[in-house]
């Protein structure tokens, strides 16, 4: 965003999805063929009118992203289907095509990652030899991630301390990742407990995935790149890594862009319900912004210990999540101990005025029958095996061609 935008002006979508091979079901590290089959010739970013096309750290995703900032989220829904009918039917030759969810449930990440071998392979090599990227946190993940502008310290201030509140509980909105390796997990949210420890190498980066107490661009120099930048040094001789690339907590600020990138999203099963979280979400935190149910004051006075112990036990529980912290609650005009779920039933009515009723339907969904995990683990009903996973998740990939809620 090289052009300075006001709160919630414009808005800033990115999905990612992994290509699989169609015949074993395998992730498919073909994104290049792709790429090169749209565009006559590869490169990295592909303008495909309202949505651009980008490779990914691995071989076999691919991420779809609003083409510049967007001041209409309602239509985008069908203009990111749109170009996934695309994709499938570029793939389609290949015997490949895309799958939904922010993990494969049957990857076995030692022996399928391949890395990105063209354009950015440097950085991409660099990180591989810090972290060491074969295993799921860094091959096997699927985001979307929602920017959101400020056009100086005020408006930074608002947005960042309103985001923070926010993080906490969006794992109880769209966990989608409770199986890897043919196996229950044990967690909604997989994507997001290895998020937690992917970088265990250099702790500065991710932090503890709430941001710092920071509302200003010289507070978040000091707080938190400057100790990203001091930690890299050693690794990075070659002085190739942004520290706007390396932080990589829940939510990063872009000053390069001034906006900042949520980054706990995990992907869902088709645009619609993409885009109906992602319009959630931003009236909440618009919610926030506007001192309606909490002061400002309030809000940044939350530390990201006591935002982290919320967090955490909803990455593994999501929705089904009891918060206890009154505290917490009532910023949402809640008064008593209830499930996460119950939460954001609460922030629905409160902000459901706001939404186009074309999100009403993914949102009315999630809201009743869980998050697309419980929804996952409700289909196999216990039977992990490999064929009847591929069979729920070739559901999955239909919802996707068909962008379709996935109902169990």
């Amino acid at each position: 965003m090289s052009k300075k935008y006001h709160l919630f002006e414009v808005f800033g979508i990115e999905l990612e999805y992994m290509l699989i091979n169609n015949h074993d079901f395998k992730v498919n590290p073909i994104v290049d063929k792709l790429l090169t089959l749209k565009n006559g010739a590869l490169t990295d970013d592909i303008d495909n009118g309202k949505i651009a096309w980008s490779n990914e750290l691995v071989a076999h995703v691919i991420e779809l992203k609003t083409n510049g900032p967007t001041k209409d989220l309602d239509a985008l829904g069908n203009d990111f289907h749109k170009n996934i009918l695309e994709i499938n039917a570029l793939l389609s030759p290949l015997n490949a095509s895309l799958l939904p969810t922010a993990a494969h449930p049957l990857m076995n990440p030692l022996t399928e990652t391949q890395l990105w071998k063209h354009s950015y392979s440097e950085v991409y090599a660099l990180y591989n030899r810090v972290f060491n990227c074969k295993g799921h946190g860094w091959s096997n993940v699927q985001s979307t991630h929602i920017n959101l502008p400020f056009f100086d310290d005020a408006e930074f201030e608002k947005l960042h301390a309103a985001i923070r509140v926010v993080l906490a509980i969006i794992p109880g909105l769209c966990a989608s990742s409770p199986v890897l390796e043919g196996k229950n997990t044990g967690y909604k949210d997989m994507r997001l407990e290895y998020y937690k420890t992917n970088q265990k190498e250099i702790p500065e980066m991710t932090g503890l995935i709430i941001p710092e107490q920071v509302f200003t661009k010289k507070d978040y120099q000091t707080a938190i790149f400057e100790p990203i930048n001091k930690a890299i040094k050693p690794h990075d001789t070659e002085n190739i890594l942004d520290h706007h690339f390396l932080n990589s907590r829940g939510a990063i600020a872009r000053f390069d862009r001034n906006a900042i990138e949520i980054r706990l999203v995990d992907i869902q099963e088709c645009p619609q319900a993409d885009i109906s979280i992602c319009v959630f979400i931003i009236e909440v935190i618009k919610l926030l912004v506007s001192n309606q149910t909490a002061t400002l004051n309030i809000q940044k006075s939350w530390t990201k210990e006591a935002l982290y112990n919320i967090l955490n036990p909803c990455v593994k529980d999501g929705e089904n999540h009891i918060v206890s912290n009154l505290e917490y609650l009532n910023l949402f005009q809640i008064e008593q101990a209830c499930t996460v779920q119950d939460i954001w039933k609460q922030l629905f009515k409160m902000v459901k005025p706001s939404i186009h009723k074309t999100h009403y339907q993914a949102i009315e969904t999630i809201l009743k029958e869980g998050t697309l995990s419980t929804r996952i683990l409700k289909s196999l009903a216990d039977d992990f095996s490999d064929t009847n996973i591929k069979k729920v998740y070739s559901r999955l990939a239909n919802c996707l061609q068909e962008n379709k809620v996935f109902i169990p």
